[in-house]
């Protein structure tokens, strides 16, 4: 059932997936599981290795250790070897104060003599404790080693039958200049004629020896190396921040020497352990496995990277193929569906002989029939808005004829020749330039003029109620616009703004945008506009211009007659606020053809 299940989704799948598919199943998974297993084996092959060789080089470290171990212990002997120390130490420790320190200066110059300056390296300090008394010598600065630290010492309460005694950091409070890690070898010094205890020597010395004896197990510092005593307090650590730490996994190491794996920190790790025969110290070694493979990883992921290659190259070659086939396809309903939204700006170039080639032509046939409808609707549109211009001219211009003649007439009555002969000759030019309905676009610097006539005659009209500002940014003599944009705009101000006390104040300013866009903004004093208002004009404004409208002419016809031209991109913007005046911005490209499209 399933496998039926299983061949129709495969049956029903697109043609490159099906290719794509069969590919896979016959190249990359096969060859992905033999390259596994190689892998695998090799890394495997690694690891064992690794871990017989390891405890190899450990039992060679431990050998080297003991050795040294066994030269330290050796070192208390020294202190027999000077008869005058001896007796020193055999006195009482009730002397005089002179004699002290004169037994602490001889007894001082020769530990100084003896340990610190024979040129060992190794020996950091020497403390030699008897009868309540203390000797010292140390090669660095040093805190700690009182009479509280080793109170059994200073009361002669001390027996190691000849032992020497190895005591870590943490059973002491002392501790050398930049916590330099060491331990202190402690011997019992007894008085060869009688036996009797005379107290005890301690010889810190300072770990740096181990480094030297282990360094063959980590030539490429990724090994973790340590020494653990048999409560799994590490003596010493490559990591130095670790010594006298415990080792919380200690005892779930198998008590072997060998070679093991385990897990720490989320990693695989491969750990050797090899015990010191002259103390009860543990040497441990531990390495990640993906550091023990390094190297065969690089090589896996050079293979990897090679078989990556391989594969996109087939499957490019592989989708070229299928793409081919389906690319037109899939072009198709793409457009298609743009078409389905209202985009018919779409074309789809095939040149095929074939059925994908026969459907493309028809498909682009369609949609050349389909634009040259909607082009024709738009410019049997486009007249009907110019007419409606046309009419408004009509309208408009009787009512401002006569309020000019009636404005010119007070002159005459007032024998004021100038103002009569201006307002004539601005009047004339208005009128030619409103007859000439031939140029449907012309330049700012014409429509400038227009305006600037007609805020003229107004100002002759109304004298210092109104007053106009121009800002040309740019050179208006070169830019086109439409024909009697900026009138119908102009003529809200002037009758909004007359209903105020104060002077109406109309400032008119273009400007060049940096993505080639002009920005005419008319900008007056007047009362403003309401918020529910300005909020229902914007609304309409954004409607669709091609759309039917009243015959509410004016702003809104200014807009779409803008749209219109240049795209739904361009038109007008209000902004305004009550009491506070109007900016009304006009958007137009920086056009210097004079053809509309």
């Amino acid at each position: 059932m399933w496998i039926n299940m299983i061949f129709k989704k495969f049956r029903d799948s697109k043609l490159m997936s099906k290719l794509m598919l069969t590919y896979i199943l016959l190249t990359v998974i096969p060859i992905s599981v033999l390259g596994y297993i190689a892998y695998s084996q090799y890394t495997k092959s690694i690891e064992d290795e690794v871990g017989k060789y390891i405890p190899q080089l450990l039992e060679q470290a431990n050998n080297n250790i003991d050795n040294q171990i066994n030269d330290f212990k050796n070192l208390p002997d020294a202190v027999y070897n000077s008869s005058q120390v001896i007796e020193i130490l055999r006195k009482d420790a009730y002397q005089t104060k002179s004699t002290l320190l004169q037994d602490e200066f001889i007894v001082n110059s020769y530990l100084s003599r003896t340990y610190i300056n024979n040129g060992n390296n190794d020996i950091l300090g020497v403390f030699v404790l008897s009868k309540g008394r203390m000797f010292k010598s140390a090669k660095m600065n040093y805190k700690g080693f009182n009479k509280d630290s080793f109170p059994m010492i200073y009361g002669d309460d001390v027996d190691l039958q000849g032992r020497v005694e190895i005591i870590l950091p943490s059973q002491t409070d002392i501790t050398f200049e930049n916590n330099v890690p060491f331990i202190l070898f402690m011997r019992e010094l007894r008085d060869y004629e009688n036996q009797e205890t005379l107290g005890a020597v301690f010889i810190a010395i300072q770990l740096s020896f181990l480094d030297e004896a282990l360094k063959s197990l980590d030539k490429d510092h990724i090994s973790s190396i340590w020494i653990a005593d048999q409560n799994g307090k590490n003596v010493y650590h490559t990591n130095s921040d670790l010594i006298g730490e415990s080792d919380e996994n200690y005892s779930n190491y198998p008590n072997i020497n060998g070679s093991f794996r385990t897990t720490q920190l989320a990693q695989n790790q491969l750990i050797s352990r090899n015990e010191l025969s002259a103390t009860d110290w543990t040497l441990f070694h531990s390495v990640a496995l993906q550091d023990l493979t390094k190297e065969t990883d690089m090589v896996r992921n050079g293979t990897i990277i090679v078989f990556i290659i391989f594969v996109l190259l087939s499957t490019i070659i592989s989708i070229f193929l299928a793409w081919n086939v389906s690319s037109p396809l899939n072009k198709l309903t793409r457009l298609m569906k743009r078409v389905e939204q209202g985009n018919f700006n779409v074309d789809l170039p095939i040149n095929k002989n074939d059925e994908i080639g026969i459907l493309a032509n028809s498909f682009n046939s369609m949609i050349q029939k389909i634009n040259q409808l909607i082009k024709k609707n738009y410019q049997i549109e486009l007249r009907q808005k110019d007419a409606e211009l046309y009419a408004l001219q009509s309208q408009i211009n009787p009512h401002f004829m006569y309020n000019t003649l009636e404005t010119i007439g007070y002159a005459v009555d007032e024998e004021d020749k100038e103002t009569v002969t201006k307002m004539v000759t601005l009047l004339g030019k208005m009128l030619r330039y409103s007859l000439n309905n031939k140029e449907k676009l012309v330049l700012i610097s014409q429509e400038l003029d227009h305006i600037n006539d007609y805020l003229t005659i107004q100002k002759f009209r109304f004298e210092d109620r109104v007053d106009f500002h121009f800002d040309e940014q740019i050179d208006t003599s070169i830019f086109y616009m439409p024909k009697f944009v900026m009138q119908p705009i102009i003529e809200n101000s002037i009758k909004y703004g007359l209903e105020k006390l104060e002077p109406t104040l109309i400032s008119i300013s273009i400007k060049k945008t940096n993505n080639d866009e002009l920005h005419i903004r008319i900008e007056d004093n007047g009362p403003g506009i309401e918020k529910e208002v300005l909020t229902k004009l914007n609304h309409s404004l954004g409607q669709n211009p091609m759309a039917k409208r009243s015959s509410n002419f004016g702003l809104i016809n200014v807009h779409a007659r803008i749209a219109m031209i240049y795209g739904s991109a361009y038109g007008i913007r209000v902004e305004s606020e009550k009491e506070k005046g109007t900016v009304v911005i006009i958007k137009i490209p920086a056009s210097t053809n004079r053809e509309i499209g």
